[in-house]
């Protein structure tokens, strides 16, 4: 009795034992890759897929073919107003409410300067370098006054509304960048504008 209870242990401690430490390192742990982003699965989905070319010159090409739609989507996207297409310099809604006021403004004087220094540069060839040099030099001084003027006038406006709507905000630069979005055509501005003229801000 003794000897078959001996006999029979080794089957039985064969079949309990644990597997091997190959065993164990054979089976995958996880999904052994880390987790996509959510951006860049929509981004995967949305973008059709092409196999990588062959050699260096085509992946180049492709490369540039890929920057350059990237391009072409993000300009659009600027033109349309989206907040993430915009440089830094017109981000933020201090910028977005002063690009709004000025386009909901007629602007007698900055945005019509281009014509006023044509008129000029026009009268100089015309009437003569030498005689009326004096005369020219102070119309553009006095244009010059006008845009300045016009420009603290509507940042005054600009700055006092911020204040209000967004406390807190800064607003350095501010006088600058509606400088240099009155004196363009309404037409050439980009961001182009969402408000039409007379339009209450």
């Amino acid at each position: 009795m003794f000897r078959r209870r001996t006999s029979g242990a080794p089957a039985v401690l064969e079949s309990d034992q644990p597997q091997s430490s190959s065993d164990q390192a054979s089976k995958p742990v996880g999904k052994g890759r880390p987790t996509p982003k959510r951006s860049e699965v929509e981004r995967r989905r949305r973008e059709p897929y092409t196999p990588p070319p062959a050699d260096r010159k085509a992946a180049a090409a492709q490369d540039r073919e890929r920057r350059r739609a990237a391009g072409k989507r993000k300009m659009e996207a600027m033109r349309r107003g989206e907040e993430w297409a915009l440089p830094p310099k017109d981000k933020g809604p201090i910028k977005a409410l002063a690009r709004d006021y000025i386009d909901s403004r007629r602007l007698i004087v900055s945005e019509y300067v281009l014509f006023g220094v044509f008129v000029l540069i026009f009268l100089l060839f015309i009437l003569g370098a030498a005689k009326n040099s004096s005369v020219i030099l102070y119309a553009e001084l006095a244009i010059l006054g006008l845009i300045v003027l016009e420009s603290s006038y509507h940042t005054i406006r600009v700055i006092q509304l911020a204040r209000l709507r967004f406390p807190g905000q800064s607003t350095r630069g501010v006088n600058f960048y509606i400088i240099k979005r009155s004196i363009r055509l309404r037409s050439t501005r980009i961001p182009p504008p969402k408000v039409s003229r007379g339009d209450a801000i």
